[in-house]
């Protein structure tokens, strides 16, 4: 492995503007004059420099003339949605978590995009945040190549990605939408449907679906009856709308496992509106026990994980690494999950 591969692989090690030099061939100054004001080089310079960056994951770092100590006292925390109550739950638990060490959080908003999350990612990073916490275990690759070359503690929360960055706090959404198939079943439905999103940005979303696919082969039940309805994060009235298009192409299906709560929220209200007696008719199911999932008429069956909890281990995790400074022994913490049956799912 050459010099240049070296570096860029390295993970713990954050590369340095004397590394970028290096790699472009170029001197520390001139990189420097490069990146902080882009003019006083020449264009195949600066494409050489431009190279030499993305190649190494460097990120400019703007605070390094005030903070020569490494402590910001932040810790940066993303999440793909600011409606979604059990991400509100995790940043509650990771600040609550954080309380004792006297550290902040910095929130970004991906929107359920990963190219928003790189770019998150980077604009933080600038900023030589003490961690970083981010949801879900899929990235971009220059994503993945920043977060390896930090050089500061990163927790992926909400998933079990196979191939984590360092450390890890979450469950399978896969295994937990395969279970609730599984219950369903054990109540006698047969022809049991799937109502999700119509893109693949929510990754935990197209998880979910996995699993049900997952567990209709396993059960020999009818394949296929996927309704794709509506761009990550799925609303109240677009399960609504989904609910009407899944029984007009299925109209013997008998449950519905919907992709969250507020999904499966919509497609009860719709039901209703049309005189279809939920769960007798239809069964409907959802995913992420939000609270209106225990207010809805009739409640509805979900998927429960404690969200709060996964940001106060994230927290815990983070602290932890920190106080060793050891980033070469990542940590994977399994969040149980529950299946919770309730009113919309009973049959009489």
């Amino acid at each position: 492995m050459n010099e240049n591969n070296k570096l860029a692989s390295s993970i713990g090690k954050m590369p340095t503007m004397a590394d970028v030099a290096r790699v472009a061939g170029v001197s520390p100054m001139t990189v420097s004059r490069a990146l902080r004001k882009h003019q006083f080089v020449s264009t195949k310079t600066m494409e050489r420099i431009e190279h030499a960056v993305d190649q190494l994951g460097y990120v400019l770092d703007k605070s390094a003339g005030a903070l020569s100590s490494r402590r910001t006292g932040f810790v940066a925390a993303l999440v793909p949605s600011l409606n979604n109550s059990n991400f509100a739950d995790t940043v509650r638990g990771i600040t609550s978590g954080l309380t004792q060490s006297g550290r902040q959080v910095l929130l970004g908003y991906t929107d359920y995009s990963i190219e928003n999350e790189e770019q998150l990612i980077e604009g933080m990073l600038r900023w030589r945040p003490e961690g970083i916490i981010v949801t879900g275990g899929r990235h971009t690759a220059r994503a993945r190549k920043l977060l390896q070359n930090a050089g500061i503690p990163v927790i992926e929360t909400w998933d079990l990605p196979p191939n984590p960055i360092q450390n890890v706090v979450g469950f399978s959404n896969a295994e937990a939408c395969r279970a609730l198939v599984y219950r369903l079943y054990e109540r006698g439905y047969r022809k049991i449907a799937f109502l999700g999103g119509t893109t693949t940005r929510d990754t935990r979303g197209a998880d979910r679906r996995l699993g049900y696919q997952r567990a209709v082969d396993e059960l020999g039940l009818p394949p296929g009856r996927v309704i794709s309805f509506g761009s990550p994060p799925i609303s109240m009235q677009q399960g609504g709308e989904a609910i009407v298009l899944l029984l007009r192409q299925w109209p013997d299906v008998d449950a519905v496992v919907c992709v969250s709560d507020l999904s499966a929220f919509g497609a009860i209200a719709e039901c209703q509106r049309r005189g279809l007696d939920v769960p007798d008719r239809i069964a409907i199911a959802g995913f992420g026990d939000f609270e209106v999932a225990r207010c809805s008429h009739p409640r509805i069956t979900t998927v429960a994980v404690d969200a709060e909890a996964i940001g106060q281990l994230a927290a815990g995790q983070l602290i932890r690494a920190l106080d060793s400074k050891d980033l070469n022994t990542p940590e994977t913490l399994v969040v149980p999950f529950t299946v919770l049956e309730r009113e919309s799912t009973r049959k009489a």
